[in-house]
């Protein structure tokens, strides 16, 4: 068994591709604990460092898929609907996930959308949704063929027989510097959104500081990746770039973003993250093949709300109970007057981090009720002394760390000299 790790490994080293073959044997070896840590990390570096083709990603992906279960929801199982997905690979006060699935359900799709947590400045999907009370995360997959039959859209946590090699090469990339290489994240993505069993699938791929892929280049060929894996596995995918070097709409943190998603329910919030809800939602509907609904029409007459509360307590929650709130909070003054230029996602997530809305090791808890409000957005007019973030946390001597990190996040100019700010969407890739 070593000496077969070893080949493969001197195959990566050496810039070869590898076969067939031996991709499906290390990616089995190794999930069944017959490959040491130690020479997946060798063998990682290597890929990293020399690259895949299109045939060994695709490869790779389908050995993942297979060290578990693929499900799957054929439309007689959920009520007659197509299903389709989203997938974003994380930034700083991204809460789309919330009103989008619920708005794409009330347009006729179903919507397996399976999330995690969040680890570090970005905040996890799951933590927000527990922020509900009652609400859970795990559910059978006799639920959730229920749910979507009933309602068209669940989010819920991934069983752990999903991709459970992705699981054990994940923590393992985590601590070894190999997080970067673009073939392991595109199949890391991409195995568990197939094994879930979508039909079709819009990735929002983060470029900025806020986000993991920090230049448009990068981000572009992680994209194309990702687009091939689900066209090679029968997929219809989509991929738009969008811009994380500000925040999305004006909150960072659990309950405070699901209050913000609720705004965008009844038809109000921030128009950033209207507008992204909004684009999410035609190219998961395109992919579904259903092209003679318009969502903001769905957000308008309340279907989307009613949605909404029907998946949330499908799940145990009570969409009309009181969400948490922290027990402190201070504010922050803006610290001259001007045109607000800059605000950094990378800043505002750690602070909220830093407040207690996030976590350093995934068994860390969050605060429910932690996080940074924003009062402006880049392009706005400021006063200073007058707030321009509002801290929430239970525990007042967080603020410091918070208040400190956020002191960089801000670039105030004069009137005069307004910024050019990016477009949300920087590009759309698709074969």
């Amino acid at each position: 068994m070593s000496q077969s790790a070893v080949e493969v490994i001197r195959a990566k080293r050496d810039r070869r591709a590898l076969t067939d073959e031996q991709i499906d044997w290390v990616v089995a070896a190794y999930t069944r604990g017959d490959v040491a840590d130690e020479q997946m990390s060798a063998l990682a570096m290597a890929i990293l460092l020399n690259g895949m083709d299109r045939r060994e990603i695709s490869r790779w992906t389908d050995a993942m898929i297979g060290s578990g279960i693929r499900m799957s929801f054929p439309p007689e199982s959920v009520g007659g609907r197509p299903t389709t997905d989203k997938h974003s690979t994380g930034g700083v006060g991204d809460k789309i996930t919330l009103p989008l699935a619920p708005l794409v359900a009330a347009c006729g799709a179903a919507v397996p959308q399976l999330s995690g947590r969040g680890l570090g400045h970005t905040g996890g999907t799951l933590d927000k949704l527990e922020s509900i009370p009652g609400w859970r995360a795990t559910l059978t997959r006799d639920e959730m063929l229920a749910q979507l039959a009933d309602v068209g859209a669940v989010v819920c946590a991934a069983s752990d027989d999903l991709a459970p090699a992705d699981k054990k090469l994940y923590a393992l990339r985590d601590v070894t510097g190999t997080v970067e290489a673009i073939p392991l994240i595109a199949s890391s993505i991409m195995s568990k959104k197939i094994a879930e069993g979508t039909g079709a699938l819009v990735l929002d791929v983060k470029v900025g500081s806020g986000a993991f892929m920090k230049d448009l280049d990068s981000a572009r060929e992680l994209a194309r990746t990702m687009v091939a894996l689900g066209s090679d596995h029968d997929v219809r995918t989509v991929a738009l770039l969008t811009d994380m070097t500000t925040p999305l709409g004006l909150t960072a943190g659990n309950a405070l973003e699901v209050r913000e998603s609720v705004e965008v329910l009844a038809g109000g919030g921030p128009p950033d993250v209207v507008e992204l809800t909004l684009l999410l939602a035609r190219e998961m509907l395109a992919g579904a093949g259903i092209t003679d609904v318009d969502p903001a029409d769905r957000l308008a007459d309340g279907s989307a709300m009613d949605a909404w509360r029907r998946m949330i307590a499908a799940q145990g929650g009570d969409p009309d109970a009181t969400l948490p709130t922290a027990r402190e909070t201070s504010v922050v003054p803006a610290p001259a007057d001007g045109v607000l230029a800059g605000l950094d996602a990378y800043a505002v997530g750690m602070a909220a981090w830093r407040l207690g809305a996030g976590r350093a090791r995934k068994e860390d808890p969050v605060q429910a009720g932690a996080g940074v409000e924003m009062h402006a957005k880049p392009g706005a007019a400021v006063r200073g002394g007058e707030p321009l973030f509002t801290l929430h946390s239970d525990d007042t001597d967080r603020f410091a760390g918070a208040e400190e990190v956020l002191a960089e996040a801000v670039v105030i100019v004069p009137e005069g000299d307004r910024p050019d700010l990016p477009g949300l969407v920087l590009d759309r890739v698709a074969e």
